[in-house]
């Protein structure tokens, strides 16, 4: 079996009928962010996946939210997703306990192509709660590390209580092959790495800009900027991908909800190259 072949998800005959999923595990990751681990409850096949992928979540009685999966590829039986509350869907997601059920669709959306970056130098930078849909990917490019060529991570966030994932970000940093940085906006008496955006941490990754590709999701002006910046150092605008954010409904493309220009963020994207969307992301508020 090839490394492509390891990344394509299964067919799914009716991604868009409800499925209901049992919650198994909660984990809190920030006073607003939680982890939960999901478990299929209606006896039908589990939720097979590509990183960067999205379900739609439905709370029974609440509503649906789009919400990207961040477990590993490799374990589709535990789907995995990372809320920050910010709303009263997302609120009520956050305050689920073992055992309760919700519904699922999906999977739904492209995903980061870590297939075509095989051989190939990769970046990844995430900002914020952006590291839960790049995380898939990450744990994909780790577990074939000798696939690729030199493997940075940057990461970002508001203050180190903000930090997600801090046991997998200490795992990723104790390796010898993967260059990880890791920064915030707002230090703390006990924080002791960097602070400041993720722009300036670029300057001391090593890479080759003909032979690079990235994957980045954050903030838009934080994908913005850091594109800007990478195409400035060399990477061509089609090996920078970005995982875009619109206010879905329907998850394939009917809605038109989640358009910007002709994209459509449910069904062309959420992950797509940065090239097709750079003079739609240059409009702020659009």
């Amino acid at each position: 079996m090839t490394i492509t072949d390891r990344t394509q998800t299964t067919a799914v005959a009716e991604p868009m009928m409800l499925r209901t999923f049992r919650v198994d595990r909660t984990m809190r990751e920030t006073h607003d962010t939680v982890t939960l681990e999901l478990v299929t409850a209606d006896g039908g096949p589990e939720l097979a996946f590509s990183p960067g992928q999205f379900t739609m979540f439905y709370v029974f009685g609440i509503g649906e939210v789009p919400l990207s999966i961040s477990g590993d590829p490799a374990h589709p039986e535990r789907l995995v997703h990372t809320v920050r509350a910010v709303g009263a869907v997302t609120d009520a997601i956050c305050a689920l306990k073992p055992g309760q059920t919700v519904g699922i669709r999906g999977p739904f959306g492209t995903s980061w192509p870590v297939d075509k970056a095989e051989g190939r130098d990769v970046i990844v930078v995430a900002g914020g709660i952006g590291l839960a849909p790049v995380r898939p990917a990450i744990r994909h490019l780790i577990d074939y590390r000798d696939t690729y060529g030199t493997l940075s991570i940057v990461y970002g966030s508001r203050s180190p209580t903000d930090l997600l994932y801090r046991e997998d970000v200490h795992q990723w940093r104790s390796r010898f092959d993967t260059n990880v940085q890791v920064t915030v906006d707002r230090g703390s008496p006990t924080w002791r790495g960097d602070v400041g955006v993720v722009t300036p941490l670029l300057g001391v990754l090593t890479f080759d800009p003909a032979n690079t590709t990235v994957f980045i999701c954050g903030p838009e002006i934080m994908m913005r900027v850091v594109a800007k910046d990478l195409t400035a150092r060399g990477v061509d605008r089609n090996d920078i991908f970005i995982s875009l954010e619109r206010n879905v409904k329907c998850g394939f493309g009917i809605c038109g909800h989640c358009q910007i220009g002709p994209t459509f963020v449910c069904k062309d994207g959420p992950v797509v190259p940065y090239a097709t969307v750079a003079t739609q992301l240059g409009i702020e508020e659009l």
